[in-house]
């Protein structure tokens, strides 16, 4: 078994679009990001992806295709992969910061 403590200071962000970064650490297969978005990120393609997370602060929106849930702080976030949770997020605050744990593509 390999056990980590993960020092997320140490980590360089990440800014694949506008508006959003992440700093990942990656294991087994896995990984687990350190992610914020702002309010100006617009995810421009349905995600398909799966996450497991917890929001630390601010208040996220994630639109399944027209059914929209809100995660305020505090909340916990589980989204299978696959079509059928295609999905949309977007900072409601002006920055949302969450911990997501998700397979490696």
């Amino acid at each position: 078994m390999i056990t980590e403590a993960i020092n997320f200071d140490v980590i360089e962000w990440q800014s694949p679009l506008h508006g959003a970064r992440f700093k990942a650490y990656q294991q087994e297969g896995r990984q687990i990001r350190l992610v914020e978005f702002t309010n100006e990120f617009v995810e421009p393609d349905w995600c398909k992806n799966g996450h497991i997370g917890y929001v630390l602060e601010g208040t996220l929106e994630i639109d399944f295709r027209g059914r929209v849930v809100i995660y305020p702080p505090g909340s916990g976030i589980f989204i299978s992969p696959g079509s059928d949770n295609a999905h949309k997020g977007r900072s409601v605050t002006p920055v949302v910061r969450l911990i997501l744990v998700e397979e490696q593509n």
